[in-house]
C-alpha cells in the first residue's frame, strides 16, 4: 500500500534526505577545540576501573550518551526510529524521538514514533513537541498524549525561533512560552525537558528555565547541523534562500552553552549536544559540567545502514571516553568534572 504523506511528514522526508545528502554544517565550531583534558602520564588507576554509568530520572545509563532527537512521522521515520531504539536497548542509553506533532494531529502516524517503546522496553525514551505549540493551542493534554505515545521517561520541548523565522508558513509567535512551559512542567508526571536545536543556550534562557522549573536544558549549540542551512536547501525561491543563508555563522556555540547555563542555573542539568564528533568531545563537555553528551547525525547515518551500524558507532563513542577518562586519571564521571578541563 502508497504511504500517504502528511505536509509535515513531507517536511520531514525532506529533512532526512538534505541531513543525509547535503553540506549542512554551520559556519561556527562547537567551541570544544579550545579546550584539552588534562593527561595524566600516572593515573594511578586501571582501564578496566573506569565507569560510564550515570543515574537520570531514577533510572540507570550505561553511558553518559544519548542519542538526540531526529525523526517520525514517516514510513522511513518510523525505519530509522526502530534501528534507533534497538541500539539504544542493547548498549543501555538514552535516545530522544523526533517532534511528535505530526502523530498528535495525525493519530495514525503515532506508530511511527511508538516503535521505539516496543523497541526498546527498558531504555530512556524522550518523547518530543515543538515548544512553540503552546502558543498556539496546545497545552498539557497534547504533552501528556505525547509521553503516553512512547510511554517516555521525560519530554523534550524544542524551541527552534530561528528556524520556524526561515521555513515558509513557520510559527513564529514565541509570545507568553515560558509560563506555558512552567505550566506544562508543573502539570506533568515526568520531568521537562527544554532542548534548542543547533543555536544554543544564552544565560538569559537558561535562567527563565530554570524559573520555569525545567528538569533539564539541552543546549544543543552551534557547531554542528545548521537547521537554516537544512531550510536553505528546502527553500522555494531565491529570496528565501538569500535569506536562511546569511544565518549560516549564527548562533551560540556549544561550549559556550554549557558554561552559559552553568552560571545562570547551576542547579539544572546539562545535556550537551550541538556538533559533537566522538566520544573524546563529549568527555570535554562533561568535564565541562554536562550530565550527557547527544549526537544526531553521526548516529543517522549509521542507522540509515542498519541496527548493527549503530551499536557499533555507540560502541565506539563508548570507548573513546572510557580511554579519555583513563588517560585523565578519572575513574568516574565525578571525577572528571571541574579539575580535568583547561582552556585557551
Amino acid at each position: 500500500m502508497e504511504e500517504k504523506v502528511t505536509p509535515i511528514g513531507n517536511r520531514k522526508n525532506e529533512h532526512i534526505r538534505i541531513n543525509l545528502e547535503e553540506d549542512v554544517r554551520s559556519g561556527l565550531t562547537t567551541g570544544l577545540e579550545r579546550y584539552r583534558l588534562i593527561h595524566e602520564a600516572l593515573p594511578e588507576i586501571s582501564l578496566a576501573d573506569v565507569d560510564l554509568g550515570v543515574f537520570l530520572f531514577g533510572k540507570r545509563l550505561q553511558a553518559p550518551v544519548f542519542i538526540s532527537s531526529m525523526t517520525g512521522g514517516t514510513r522511513e521515520g518510523g525505519l530509522l526510529n526502530q534501528r534507533l531504539a534497538e541500539a539504544a536497548q542493547e548498549t543501555g542509553i538514552a535516545m530522544g524521538l523526533g517532534s511528535q506533532r505530526a502523530a498528535i494531529e495525525h493519530p495514525e502516524l503515532a506508530e511511527t514514533f511508538s516503535i521505539a517503546r516496543k523497541a526498546a522496553p527498558d531504555a530512556v525514551l524522550f518523547a518530543n513537541l515543538g515548544a512553540v505549540q503552546l502558543a498556539r493551542g496546545y497545552g498539557v493534554d497534547e504533552c501528556r498524549r505525547a509521553v503516553e505515545m512512547i510511554e517516555a521517561d521525560a519530554l523534550i520541548l524544542h524551541l527552534n525561533p530561528l528556524q520556524e523565522a526561515l521555513q515558509p508558513g513557520g510559527d513564529t509567535d514565541f509570545r507568553g512560552l515560558a509560563e506555558a512551559i512552567a505550566k506544562v512542567c508543573a502539570a506533568l508526571d515526568v520531568p521537562v525537558i527544554v532542548k534548542e536545536v543547533g543555536w544554543g543556550i544564552s544565560e538569559r534562557t537558561a535562567r527563565l528555565l530554570a524559573e520555569a522549573g525545567v528538569a533539564a536544558i539541552d543546549v544543543a549549540g552551534a557547531g554542528g547541523t545548521s537547521w537554516s542551512q537544512v531550510e536553505m536547501h528546502r527553500a522555494p525561491d531565491a529570496f528565501t534562500r538569500s535569506l536562511a543563508a546569511a544565518f549560516a555563522d549564527w548562533g551560540i556555540p556549544t561550549a559556550e552553552s554549557i558554561r552559559n547555563v552553568r552560571r545562570a542555573a547551576p542547579k539544572v542539568p546539562v545535556f550537551a549536544s550541538g556538533g559533537l564528533r566522538d566520544g573524546v568531545e563529549i568527555a570535554k563537555t562533561l568535564a565541562l559540567g554536562a550530565t550527557l553528551g547527544g549526537m544526531a547525525g553521526f548516529f543517522l547515518k549509521a542507522a540509515a545502514r542498519s541496527t548493527e551500524a549503530v551499536v557499533e558507532s555507540i560502541r565506539l563513542v563508548e570507548a573513546q571516553i572510557r580511554v579519555a577518562m583513563f588517560a585523565a586519571g578519572a575513574r568516574t564521571l565525578e571525577e572528571l568534572r571541574g579539575r580535568v578541563v583547561i582552556g585557551d
